[in-house]
C-alpha cells in the first residue's frame, strides 16, 4: 500500500492555515468570547500541527515499522482535527440560521 504521509502532511498543513484564519478573523471581529468556535479551531490547530509533525517524521523515518507507526499517529490526529473543524462549521451554521 502506498504511504499516506505526504498526503496527510499536505492536507493537514493546508487545514492548519484554515484554522488559523478562523481564529484570526474571530479575534479581529471581537466575537471570540461569545462562541466556542475559537476553542474548537484552536484545538484543531494543535492536532493539525502535531499531524504535520508526525507525518513528516513518517516520511523521514529510516525504519519501515517506525514510519508506519508515525503515519498511523498522524492519521488519527488528522481525523480528530477534522472532527473539531466539523464542530466549528456546525457552530457557525447554527449561529447563522
Amino acid at each position: 500500500m502506498e504511504k499516506k504521509s505526504t498526503h496527510i502532511l499536505n492536507a493537514s498543513s493546508n487545514l492548519l492555515g484554515f484554522s488559523l484564519v478562523i481564529i484570526t478573523s474571530l479575534k479581529i471581529s471581537k466575537i471570540s468570547h461569545s462562541t466556542h468556535l475559537d476553542e474548537f479551531a484552536g484545538i484543531a490547530c494543535l492536532f493539525f500541527a502535531f499531524s504535520c509533525f508526525f507525518s513528516f517524521l513518517a516520511i523521514r523515518s529510516q525504519r519501515e515499522k517506525q514510519g508506519f507507526r508515525f503515519e498511523t499517529i498522524a492519521d488519527y490526529l488528522f481525523l480528530i482535527a477534522l472532527f473539531c473543524i466539523v464542530l466549528a462549521v456546525i457552530i457557525v451554521t447554527m449561529e447563522i440560521i
